[in-house]
């Protein structure tokens, strides 16, 4: 059996806690709980042949770059990059993050996701932006915790991107 660390990353409130709960207790909760420091699960997958355990870090969320704990990140296989969508900052503070985790752990997979897509009428990021991240490589998922929309989704894509 494979083990693999994976980490989430982005600003604060984005959606981090809400879709791992989603991913490993099939759960939404509406309370807004703030992670102190870093919250740490699991959940096996199969990938093709291989059962791998996701060892799933759920770190604070940061608007400044420079609060993050880079120790956290040591060791990680992986990592989403999570994006509110009703808060066209947080790409910003996502992009930020990226340039630095790949200065401290080089080059792993990762995916930028597009969280709280279930608010569509209130989306406050263009277009053209998630366009521009596609056009430059990166894969863009959308997801919702609560409605549990492209979850599974995203966590079976970075599987596969970490193991195969």
């Amino acid at each position: 059996m494979l083990q693999k660390k994976v980490c989430l990353l982005g600003g604060f409130g984005v959606g981090k806690t809400s879709l791992v709960q989603r991913y490993v207790q099939s759960i939404f909760s509406d309370k807004y709980l703030t992670t102190v420091g870093v919250k740490i699960e699991k959940k096996m997958v199969n990938v093709g042949a291989a059962e791998v355990a996701l060892i799933l870090w759920d770190i604070a969320g940061e608007d400044d770059i420079t609060g993050i704990r880079t120790s956290y990140l040591r060791g990680a296989a992986g990592y989403f990059l999570v994006v509110d969508v009703t808060r066209g900052e947080t790409l910003e503070v996502s992009k930020s993050i990226q340039a630095r985790v790949t200065a401290e752990i080089g080059s792993v997979p990762f995916l930028f996701l597009f969280n709280k897509t279930d608010l569509q009428e209130q989306w406050d990021i263009p277009e053209q932006s998630v366009e521009d991240l596609k056009d430059a490589g990166h894969v863009v998922l959308r997801t919702s915790a609560k409605t549990g929309e492209g979850v599974e989704e995203a966590f079976q894509t970075l599987a596969q991107r970490m193991v195969l």
